[in-house]
């Protein structure tokens, strides 16, 4: 199928990888080889930058985290809690590195970045639950970190993004840590795998609906069938009702034109401005999931922008004090 690729993103695709999840292992090798280049020789001379490990949910094993401080920012600052995108599959704090330490440099603040544990050795609820853990830290210890604890957002990409929402969910159903704002960048919701652009864009670059289905046969494991009738909206977001998503902070969701999960993040914006909850949606024309790796590309440059302003601006959402 031919697609309408915005021209500056058209002539690097024959380029990108599908992003195949049939060997896990293999896969993951794969997206540090590709992410390699733009994690290698990041200035991070405006930034203090620790790892360490906190407890884990209810005797799970310590959560590996990632602490980006600016060193430009006020005594006392919004804080973010980064969760990784790859298909809840691949992917870590390494090879999110230069995107995280982007955000707390240009953002003048502090960043938490979640190296939650990976299906299908881990299925759900284990990355959740390594998610959450990391937020009730964050929040246990802001006055350490320089962090408002009434200004700590949530972000991430693809199933980083679905992640990202489903922790808003569980946040508030355990009455835990509050959360001011939720980013969700062209977020994975839905194990059902019927929507319109799930089911059309199957040889699309970066993501296509043969992985989508492995991605969730790996993360829902055996105690779930994807489709199936039990599984939780705190695994698929996009289940909830109106009524489910009452009472969530506001959300920012953008979507790509040419990804499976598309329509999934349009609708999850949609019935979450029926449960009364402040939303920002953008779809970018002419891109694909993931797109934004080419960084050159005008309509990238738009959507980094746009997203370092949703968050100057979620993030500030009851403070009006400068960042």
């Amino acid at each position: 199928m031919s697609y309408g690729y915005d021209p500056e993103l058209a002539d690097i695709v024959p380029s990108l990888p599908e992003g195949r999840l049939d060997d896990p292992v293999a896969a993951r090798a794969s997206l540090s080889e590709l992410l390699g280049p733009f994690n290698s020789n990041v200035d991070v001379s405006a930034l203090d930058i620790t790892d360490q490990r906190v407890p884990g949910s209810s005797g799970a094993p310590d959560v590996g985290i990632r602490i980006y401080s600016s060193k430009q920012k006020a005594s006392v600052s919004p804080g973010l809690l980064y969760i990784h995108g790859g298909g809840f599959v691949v992917g870590d704090i390494d090879t999110e590195h230069a995107g995280a330490a982007n955000i707390a440099e240009e953002l003048s603040m502090v960043l938490v970045s979640v190296d939650y544990r990976l299906a299908p050795e881990n299925p759900y609820p284990a990355g959740l639950e390594d998610c959450y853990a990391s937020l009730v830290w964050m929040h246990e210890h802001a006055s350490e970190l320089g962090i408002d604890r009434e200004r700590i957002g949530v972000s991430g990409q693809s199933a980083g993004g679905g992640l990202s929402a489903a922790l808003a969910l569980m946040a508030r159903d355990r009455g835990g840590p509050g959360l001011c704002f939720q980013y969700l960048g062209m977020p994975e919701l839905d194990d059902r795998l019927q929507t319109a652009s799930m089911r059309e864009f199957t040889d699309t670059p970066m993501w296509t609906q043969p992985n989508a289905a492995l991605s969730w046969r790996y993360y829902l494991g055996d105690e779930y069938k994807p489709g199936g009738e039990n599984v939780p909206i705190h695994a698929a977001p996009a289940r909830a009702s109106v009524e489910d998503l009452k009472g969530l902070p506001p959300a920012y969701i953008s979507a790509m034109e040419f990804d499976p999960l598309r329509d999934e993040g349009v609708l999850y914006a949609l019935t979450l401005l029926a449960a009364g909850v402040p939303v920002e949606l953008h779809a970018f024309p002419g891109t694909f999931h993931g797109s934004m790796l080419v960084r050159h590309a005008a309509v990238s440059r738009r959507q980094n922008a746009e997203m370092m302003e949703a968050l100057r601006r979620g993030l500030r959402h009851i403070d009006q004090g400068d960042i």
